[in-house]
């Protein structure tokens, strides 16, 4: 092999690491489909209140641009890659209603009941003293989340901190599919032994899904609060309205770290001072202190 032909390898294994660092994180629909050159999509992939599509369209319709489904049409009927697919949201699977989405199974089933069933957007886990927390949520005081996910799909629980510290639930008092949950509002009730309160709700909405398995498993939350542990889906058309009162990444990390603080004050006036690996502070701290009293703890760390 030549010297120019080494070179020109190397150029363009250069050009291709380039172009794969420069590639979004989550490419729009109408960048994959290659009527635009580059584009992020920051909302979601919810296209449906979308400006950017909802501007895209406009333009297909003077006649500026072709759509992003009219583009897909034009590969060989074996490379039309499904929607969610391209999105990330389901295996490999290739279209085969030539995207007439409206018109397909499929897409119907897969955004009513298969997506909202499915936690996806879980990210990086912050352990901060034994306790929990998903970078990629939104966290109110009253240690609940929210998490937007991929198709607009706002999930919600409670976190790691509260579960852990009133112990492993005996049950959830949830309300159902269809109800408004109103944000620092009571939006579902938490029972363990004979004991009950209610937990505020992070956002407002209306319940499009509720977590089912959790009826007959209520101790899911506890041993996975940010996946399988989630309580219901929510619907609310302006996405990050719904959480920008919330706390994330960095914040909501200082505030846990703050509440824990909290937490080990309230033990050591019970117990003095606690051991270097944290003593008591573990799963059912309530359980194994009772002595801290379950309204002080709901009243503390709940709000309610």
């Amino acid at each position: 092999m030549t010297k120019q032909t080494n070179s020109m390898a190397a150029t363009e294994k250069t050009f291709s690491s380039s172009q794969a660092e420069n590639r979004p994180l989550h490419p729009c629909l109408w960048m994959q489909a290659g009527v635009v050159k580059k584009k992020d999509c920051n909302h979601y992939y919810d296209c449906a209140t979308c400006k950017y599509d909802a501007g895209m369209l406009k333009l297909t319709a003077t006649g500026r641009h072709i759509s992003w489904q009219d583009a897909m049409r034009k590969h060989d009927s074996r490379n039309r890659t499904c929607r969610h697919t391209m999105t990330g949201r389901a295996d490999h699977r290739a279209c085969p209603m030539n995207y007439n989405c409206s018109h397909c199974d499929f897409d119907q089933l897969f955004e009513e009941t298969l997506s909202p069933a499915i936690s996806h957007g879980m990210g990086e886990i912050t352990d901060i003293k034994g306790f929990k927390l998903d970078r990629s949520g939104y966290f109110h005081s009253g240690h609940t989340w929210a998490r937007i996910e991929d198709g607009g799909v706002i999930r919600v629980g409670m976190d790691d901190f509260a579960l852990k510290v009133l112990g492993g639930p005996d049950g959830f008092d949830l309300p159902l599919t269809g109800n408004q949950l109103n944000q620092n509002q009571a939006g579902w009730g938490i029972r363990q032994r004979d004991n009950f309160a209610d937990v505020q709700s992070p956002i407002n909405g209306i319940i499009t899904r509720v977590n089912h398995g959790i009826r007959k498993s209520p101790t899911i939350p506890e041993q996975d609060p940010y996946k399988d542990g989630w309580l219901f889906t929510v619907h609310n058309s302006d996405l990050k309205g719904a959480v920008k009162d919330l706390m994330a990444d960095e914040k909501s990390c200082a505030w846990l770290n703050r509440e824990v603080t909290a937490l080990e004050i309230m033990i050591e006036e019970i117990t003095g001072p606690l051991s270097a690996d944290g003593g008591y502070l573990r799963s059912d701290v309530y359980g194994n202190l009772p002595a801290l009293g379950w309204h002080n703890l709901t009243r503390k760390f709940l709000g309610t």
